[in-house]
């Protein structure tokens, strides 16, 4: 089991894509009307970890754990109270305007509500191909066309679809739509933050088999956030266990689900369902 202060070592099959070491993160607490409270909670606390280029990483742990907190702030959607993060060998968290954009692009999130991560006033063609017009100005028309229906295809979707609304869509058709968009950059990293928690078992399975082969066909480095272990023991090769903001187990997926060294570890794994024989 790692402890938290240690700065994990990359695996030898690859270089590391993303590296963080001794992240804090706490929020302002608001008590009653009539307190006069400063307190603050802790979302994240010490947090180190190394993902290898190629790796799918999976975070596991209950709601409210700090999983989501942590995978922000690896993106810098929001700012670490203290700590480091490495990007391909750079420094994120001292990049500039400059910088930031170059690195920016090379990370993207597919979010765990597949409405509510979609503007429901634009139509496929403009949400998938919003990227494009940030990071690649220069394309014509024609030319960010074509990406934007070889990306649907490669996410199963057709390109008869350019012109609807998200409203038009089942939930599973609209997470497709959100990982096209977080693919269209073609980038090095994509955080799938509980991507399938609002979605049917069935889409959800299906789904998870669509992030396994993009990992492949994409050479993707994939951080999946979820709460439910049996969604990680699909994809991931590593996994680290959190709770109340701390790592309390990492290592290769097998390994942790099936010789759990951490009590926590081991009640997750209990209160995973099971059918009867």
């Amino acid at each position: 089991m790692n402890s938290a202060a240690e700065f994990p070592v990359a695996t030898p099959n690859g270089a590391p894509l993303l590296e963080a070491r001794h992240l804090r993160k706490a929020f302002a607490s608001s008590g009653a009307a009539w307190e006069n409270s400063h307190r603050r909670t802790q979302a994240v606390e010490d947090v180190s970890l190394t993902i290898t280029r190629g790796e799918t990483f999976g975070v596991v742990g209950e709601s409210g754990c700090g999983k989501t907190t942590l995978a922000r702030m690896l993106l810098r959607l929001i700012e670490p109270d203290s700590g480091e993060i490495r990007f391909a060998g750079e420094n994120w968290l001292a990049a500039g305007c400059v910088s930031m954009r170059k690195i920016r692009r090379r990370m993207q999130i597919v979010f765990q509500d597949p409405m509510a991560s979609l503007d429901p006033r634009m139509r496929v063609e403009g949400i998938v191909g919003e990227p494009l017009e940030i990071h690649e100005p220069q394309l014509s028309r024609e030319e960010r066309r074509a990406r934007i229906t070889e990306t649907l295809e490669a996410v199963g979707l057709s390109a008869d679809i350019l012109h609807r609304y998200p409203h038009e869509f089942s939930g599973g058709q609209r997470q497709r739509i959100g990982i096209a968009r977080a693919l269209i950059l073609r980038p090095d990293l994509v955080v799938a933050d509980e991507p399938v928690s609002a979605l049917d078992v069935s889409i959800g399975a299906q789904i998870l088999e669509l992030l396994e082969r993009l990992q492949r066909e994409f050479s993707l480095t994939l951080l999946l956030i979820s709460h439910n272990l049996p969604v990680v023991a699909q994809l991931a090769s590593r996994v680290a266990v959190m709770q109340a903001g701390r790592f309390v187990e990492t290592g290769p997926t097998a390994r942790v689900l099936r010789f759990p060294e951490h009590a926590y570890t081991r009640t997750l794994l209990a209160a995973v369902p099971r059918l009867p024989a």
